[in-house]
């Protein structure tokens, strides 16, 4: 099976049999792996079998990963450059994630509510606003502001057993204009943001939009140069925000996998005092004052 007729499920087990002990999970996708020579059976002296890659399969992940990288757009490369400074600063982050926000009640987009169907054994009366578009009228709850899907590019928070220490933060990356502006557009979405974190930012390259044109309680990281190379400067720092990360956010990070370097050890982090940046601020690239209220675990 050649490069090019590869699956995306096979280079994520791929991928997964790497970062894991190759427990096996005797699927389809396993044979195909085992067929083309790409992963080994392996027997410990307990009688336990694995999945290991062969040299083979190591050129395959290899191969896969230049070619991705050569195909990857300015936005992701933007992205990946924050959330490596973020990891970097001793922060556990995450790309692309799913995660369902809740508006508030004036953000809500118009007609949107809770609708529940009729209690079997009501001791009170029905509500006043009904929905009367079917074959009977449902109760309808009125809208409390309403839930949506927000899709941050790089979310993090600090490397901490500490709750109130977490400091989550939502970093927007944009590299066009019109897509700033598109995006400054909707109150719901920078809304989402803001209830998912403490802090939000919008990271894009100097000279895409002026600080000002960014609504206050919003950062202004801006880059300077090449993505690879260039310098990233925060000319305003968010507004901080206290936030307590409910638990559907949680279940999702705990679903996700957080970016980390290949090279990284497992629990490189344990009994480490935590790196941080020129301001002791971790996740800042230039002098910024601390937030009020932010300290570190």
């Amino acid at each position: 099976m050649p490069l090019a007729a590869l699956g995306r499920m096979h280079l994520s087990r791929l991928m997964k049999l790497w970062r894991s002990g190759g427990w096996p999970s005797r699927d389809a996708i396993e044979i195909d792996l085992l067929a083309q020579g790409w992963v080994t059976r392996c027997t410990s002296a307990a009688g336990h079998e694995t999945l290991q890659l062969t040299e083979a399969g190591i050129r395959l992940l290899a191969q896969a990963r230049q070619r991705n990288l050569r195909a990857t757009s300015p936005h992701d490369l933007l992205a990946e450059r924050v959330a490596a400074h973020l990891w970097a600063a001793g922060r556990i982050v995450w790309r692309e994630l799913s995660l369902r926000a809740q508006l508030p009640p004036e953000e809500a987009p118009p007609g949107v509510s809770e609708s529940r169907p009729p209690d079997l054994w009501a001791q009170e009366a029905p509500p006043a606003a009904t929905l009367s578009t079917g074959p009977a009228a449902v109760p309808v709850t009125p809208a409390k502001g309403g839930w949506r899907m927000a899709r941050p590019d790089v979310f993090s928070v600090r490397n901490t057993s500490v709750e109130a220490y977490l400091h989550p933060t939502v970093h927007e990356i944009k590299v066009s204009r019109a897509d700033l502006l598109s995006d400054l557009r909707f109150n719901a979405k920078r809304a989402c943001y803001q209830w998912l974190c403490s802090e939000c930012s919008y990271v894009f390259p100097a000279g895409l939009a002026e600080p000002d044109e960014i609504p206050e309680p919003f950062g202004v990281w801006v880059l300077h140069g090449d993505i690879a190379s260039g310098r990233l400067e925060v000319l305003r720092p968010a507004r901080h925000q206290p936030c307590q990360l409910p638990f559907a956010v949680w279940l999702a990070l705990a679903k996700a996998t957080p970016v980390r370097p290949e090279q990284e050890p497992l629990q490189a982090h344990l009994g480490a005092t935590g790196a941080t940046g020129e301001t002791g601020e971790p996740g800042r690239p230039e002098a910024a004052p601390a937030p009020p209220g932010d300290s570190a675990a």
